[in-house]
């Protein structure tokens, strides 16, 4: 008994063993509900069911995020919920990525949560790579955290500056290495990720992939390219792995349920890219100033991020509906 108490607080990243398997044992029983009982069945996720499981994801997180608070200390605690905000707001683009995915391989709204459900596992174990490796560098190298605050700076300035347009899969050089190493089927077969077909020369049955398939891998992509701007910013806010690694995954937890909804309006938050900009300048700059001047008070950090997030949100819904009553034809 006494080994299992040592064995259970001995430090991982800097927290006891304890509070790591805690936290993997709520994400685990999330998942496992999700899939067993609310999704045990293909159907099509309407923006009710989507708004419903989002709330219950943000109220876990929210909840978590309050034992944070209690029992790690304020300062983790605003450190937990900044990260949150942030890494729930710089997925909006991600969404918008998704959804073009989802229209490039006609995914039908009926298996796009398998899709979402078992990217997920791929993003708990890519995150967990990307930032246990930011960790090491951190601790080994702390003038890296310059560069960071560098690299969101530029990140935040080119994204105000240029007008990224819409992404294309067409020449997508991940997709054509897979089709060259798999055999892809030319559609869909249900909610098979792999099918079993008659080889056109042989006519003997063979595994072939299927386009639900790559779109899977794409969405995987898709997230690994945005951790290189979340990742980064995140450990502007904090270096300590546990809060970086809970606040992101509970965040995307939260933004993979609704999904549904933000699809549905993502062009009413064209204007959010603007403060989403600003958002990681100001971190970027906070990383020089803390090490010029002093460390900023993390509640000032957790009140800049909402508040230019907020203002985002609120002057996007604002400008576009101004925009449609303008233009009635833009919300067709």
């Amino acid at each position: 008994m006494d080994a299992m108490i040592a064995l259970l607080s001995t430090p991982l990243l800097g927290k006891a063993a304890w509070l790591w398997l805690s936290f993997f044992g709520i994400v685990l029983l999330l998942l496992a509900f999700d899939l067993g009982v609310l999704n045990k069945k293909d159907h099509e996720i309407g923006i009710g069911e989507s708004l419903k499981l989002s709330t219950f994801y943000i109220a876990i997180a929210a909840i978590f995020g309050g034992w944070v608070w209690w029992y790690l200390g304020p300062t983790p605690g605003m450190q937990y919920f900044t990260g949150f905000a942030l890494e729930k707001a710089l997925a909006m683009d991600n969404v918008f990525v998704i959804s073009l995915i989802f229209t490039y391989f006609a995914v039908p709204r009926l298996y796009q949560h398998r899709v979402l459900f078992w990217g997920i596992l791929g993003v708990i174990l890519l995150r967990g790579l990307m930032i246990g490796f930011g960790a090491a560098l951190i601790a080994q190298w702390s003038w890296i955290l310059y560069i960071f605050g560098a690299f969101l700076i530029v990140s935040g300035i080119k994204m105000l500056a240029v007008d990224g347009g819409e992404p294309s899969l067409d020449d997508n050089r991940l997709l054509a290495w897979v089709r060259r190493r798999m055999r892809v089927s030319p559609g869909l077969h249900g909610h098979d990720f792999f099918v079993k077909l008659p080889d056109p020369e042989t006519g003997r049955m063979v595994r072939y992939a299927t386009p639900l398939f790559l779109a899977l891998v794409t969405v995987e992509f898709a997230d690994l390219i945005f951790a290189v701007d979340s990742v980064p910013a995140i450990f502007s806010i904090t270096t300590d792995p546990f809060i970086v690694y809970t606040s992101n995954i509970f965040a995307i937890l939260g933004l993979r349920a609704l999904y549904f909804t933000l699809a549905a309006m993502v062009h009413r938050f064209k204007y959010l890219k603007v403060a989403l900009s600003l958002v990681l300048i100001f971190i970027g700059g906070k990383i020089f100033w803390s090490h010029i001047y002093g460390k900023v008070d993390p509640a000032i950090s957790l009140g800049v991020t909402f508040g230019l997030l907020a203002g985002g949100v609120l002057y996007s819904l604002w400008k576009t509906s101004r925009e449609t009553r303008t233009d009635p034809g833009l919300a067709e």
